[in-house]
């Protein structure tokens, strides 16, 4: 059962390889034919140097046995028989170049064919990845290691190429030399035959026993090599927090130990390398060494000419070497098979069907949560039978402690999750049976950690609305109360805001997230605690600018500020996953409870600080008297 299921696995991805060679195949076609008749040419060599030797310089009649035989025949009578020829040995001097350039020309065809090849299959599976990455669940992004993503996108990517490129083609040129060997070799010498390859068989087991160990240890290298990039991209992600709290060190010590791992695999693929070029080597090295201390005796004793000694001596080198870069071959198989592996497990992940279910041409924005119970794992309840119902244009403000649920609640809307139990709906239609492009086509998400791209401040707001105009994203800024600090700024919303906006303070980039959900007008629109990073007047100006758009918006408003919730026409409180208040800010202080208790706290915490601030007023006030006096 095992191997049945290996052997699928092995033609999968033997399938997902050969699917991408589409509109390429024809190339390899030409490269392994070039590499036949440069392969060819070459085994043509010593045929033409045993003739010379022999029958030339020598005086023993031409002897070319099996099909080749015709052919230089005719070209010997053609250029002049043994007596011209004896005398102008330039003449084979010179076929012997004409011969090497044409191998040189068929080698450059072969390199030039397959490397088009390579480059047009691997940007095809690289095409197809990102585009995989794009339509995969936001579940998988969460769990998902970015290092190790970028790694299969571009080491793995790489190792492929390279197999493709040089190898693969590498696999006809051994087929070709053991073809042709074998159809020049025993019409020649049978018994020489059977000596030159008498090694063969062992060397190419050899080398797929290595196959076998070289495969498991790259696969370790590789996966070491994942987790140091996830590493590295972290740090480099994070420096910020990094010099915040001055952890440089534990950032070193932590890349070292990922370093250390990864060298440690990558030193026992070279060891293993390494034993097999100096085995191989070994083995070669006898095999040639047989042939020549064999056929010297032969040549001595008459059995065979001189020619064909040099004949088998050169067939034996040509021969034995490709077969040795078998390892190699095999080598690179192994590694590229590792990468179409670990490439294989993400074009394997099921991707959303953004497209199912139905698409609404408007949408109101009226929602209505009923008995709604949502898990991520067996056994852990995040959201507990919770009910609420928002019609259009209400502002609905969350509340409640960290891992409340709050977060999960909002992203059940625009079906990043899909709930287990109850129902959700918009303008009365279960989201389940609306389709998930077009849920999200028209909710806008501000998320509790912006994210810019390395553009311009323009690009950056006008990301979400194909063919934005300027006055589109000005307006949008102006509502997000960053269009007057834009314009500030030297270049204005021509500003870049650097990698993942690092240019830009945290509110800042708050409110530029803020105007890029804006500008789309979207009928629901959710703040996911987005107003955090803005201080208290700006918080208060930008949602004064919300309300004036209120009857066309259903808004979502997460934040621990009660001064930003006040004003919501429903606040939710969350605890533990279950909805345990709901009501007006009047309502809920009336009220004992989570929200009573939380706004007491910081109405106090509010009062301390302005009594505080009264009185380092007051003693300002006194000594500025006293200066006077």
């Amino acid at each position: 059962m095992l191997n049945v299921e290996n052997e699928s696995i092995i033609m999968k991805k033997f399938k997902l390889i050969w699917n991408f060679m589409k509109g390429s195949r024809s190339l390899y076609v030409f490269s392994i034919a070039a590499i036949g008749f440069a392969t060819f040419i070459r085994f043509i060599w010593p045929m033409i140097l045993r003739v010379t030797i022999d029958s030339i310089i020598g005086d023993n009649p031409m002897q070319v046995q099996g099909w080749l035989a015709p052919a230089f025949e005719n070209i010997f009578h053609f250029l002049g028989g043994k007596s011209i020829l004896a005398q102008s040995l330039w003449m084979c001097s010179f076929i012997l170049i004409l011969l090497t350039l044409s191998r040189g020309i068929f080698l450059f065809f072969k390199g030039k064919w397959s490397a088009v090849a390579s480059e047009s299959i691997v940007q095809n599976i690289r095409d197809r990845l990102y585009d995989h990455l794009q339509y995969l669940p936001f579940e998988y992004h969460v769990k998902a290691k970015t290092g190790d993503l970028i790694q299969r996108c571009t080491s793995d990517l790489e190792t492929i190429r390279r197999f493709l490129a040089i190898q693969f083609v590498e696999v006809g040129r051994a087929l070709f030399m053991l073809t042709f060997a074998l159809s020049f070799m025993l019409p020649m010498n049978v018994k020489m035959t059977l000596i030159s390859l008498s090694l063969v068989p062992l060397i190419f087991a050899f080398a797929v026993v290595f196959f076998i160990k070289v495969k498991i240890a790259f696969k370790e290298s590789d996966e070491s090599e994942g987790r140091l990039s996830t590493v590295l991209q972290e740090n480099l992600t994070g420096v910020r927090v990094v010099r915040a709290f001055a952890r440089q060190k534990f950032e070193i010590d932590k890349f070292d130990g990922k370093n250390v791992e990864y060298r440690d695999k990558t030193y026992h693929l070279i060891r293993l390398l390494a034993w097999y070029w100096s085995v191989s080597d070994f083995f070669s090295l006898m095999q040639i060494g047989a042939v020549v201390i064999l056929g010297t005796f032969w040549a001595a004793k008459g059995i065979i000419s001189l020619g064909t000694l040099m004949a088998f001596s050169s067939y034996v080198g040509m021969l034995l070497w490709p077969i040795r870069q078998m390892g190699r071959v095999l080598t690179d198989m192994g590694k590229a098979q590792v990468s179409v592996e670990r490439i294989h497990e993400i074009l394997d992940e099921p991707i959303e069907d953004l497209d199912e279910g139905s698409s609404l041409e408007k949408i109101n924005g009226e929602i209505e949560f009923k008995n709604v119970s949502f898990q991520y794992e067996e056994g852990k309840q995040i959201l507990k039978n919770v009910s609420f119902k928002a019609e259009k244009g209400q502002t609905i403000a969350i509340l409640g402690p960290t891992g409340s649920g709050k977060t999960t609640m909002v992203n059940l809307l625009p079906r990043l999750y899909d709930y287990q139990s109850g129902s959700i709906t918009i303008d009365g239609k279960d989201i389940r049976s609306i389709s998930k492009k077009t849920l999200r086509r028209n909710i806008g998400i501000v998320l509790q950690e912006p994210f810019l791209f390395s553009r311009t401040i323009k690009e950056n707001i006008g990301l979400a609305k194909k063919k934005a105009k300027d006055d589109d994203v000005f307006q949008a800024a102006q509502i997000a109360s960053i269009h007057d600090v834009i314009m500030d700024f030297e270049q204005g919303y021509k500003t870049a805001v650097g990698e993942r906006g690092v240019t830009l303070s945290g509110g800042q980039k708050q409110r530029v997230a803020i105007a890029r959900t804006i500008i789309n007008g979207n009928p629901i629109l959710i703040f996911d605690d987005s107003l955090s990073a803005v201080d208290t007047e700006t918080d208060a100006a930008i949602r004064k600018k919300l309300r004036m758009r209120r009857e066309k918006v259903t808004t979502f408003i997460i934040s621990h500020r009660l001064s930003t919730l006040a004003e919501a026409d429903v606040i939710l409180v969350l605890d533990n996953g279950e909805l345990v208040q709901k009501g007006t800010h009047l309502q809920l202080i009336e009220q004992e409870g989570l929200y009573k208790r939380i706004w007491a706290i910081q109405t106090s915490l509010e009062e301390e600080l302005a009594l505080e601030q009264e009185g380092i007023e007051m003693r300002i006030d006194k000594k500025e008297e006293k200066k006077i006096v």
